[in-house]
């Protein structure tokens, strides 16, 4: 769920491993990305971002919702399984025992996906560029990636993703000439 979330939304993974169901309003098709987790000396801190831009609001479409309801019903199961297990919270990704998960999980856990399903090697920050691309090449402009993402300055996000903008400019140029053709 996690991944499919990370490239559904762009978001890093700290910010994601900082979710709680509260962020997430299935009826307007939203959540709110507006904190972190961070890890120090062995002990989970949530704080918000450093950048005032990376507190935002994102759409979501239906499928990771309807995947994001049937993870919370799974973890209500769960959590009434274990109804005596400390650290139930309402953090939507956790270890069995309700406790946040490790930053450096996901890479452990995404490098054991690759080598098992023999996938193209991709990094968890490789998602959040992936899905910037893929919105780029679904019609989104540059100033709806740099919000989405969470970027302060749009130049940022025109220089991570010029290779995409490059591309773009060309379909633009393609696209004028099939206009003017008509």
């Amino acid at each position: 769920m996690i991944f499919h979330l990370l490239i559904y939304t762009g978001a890093r993974k700290g910010v994601l491993l900082a979710l709680t169901w509260d962020d997430i309003d299935f009826e307007a098709g939203s959540i709110r990305l507006w904190k972190t987790l961070f890890q120090a000396n062995g002990k989970h801190i949530f704080q918000t971002p450093k950048i005032k831009d990376s507190k935002r609001l994102i759409s979501l479409d239906t499928q990771p919702l309807t995947l994001l309801k049937k993870w919370r019903i799974s973890q209500i199961e769960e959590n009434l399984a274990y109804v005596d297990r400390k650290g139930v919270n309402n953090i939507v990704f956790t270890r069995t025992d309700g406790t946040p998960l490790r930053l450096a999980y996901l890479n452990e856990k995404l490098n054991i996906l690759v080598k098992r399903h023999n996938l193209h090697p991709i990094t968890i920050h490789g998602l959040r560029h992936t899905h910037a691309s893929l919105i780029f090449e679904a019609g989104a402009n540059i100033k709806e990636v740099q919000e989405r993402l969470g970027h302060s300055d749009i130049q940022m996000t025109m220089n991570v993703y010029t290779h995409v903008t490059d591309t773009l400019k060309e379909q633009t140029a393609e696209k004028f000439q099939k206009y003017i053709e008509l």
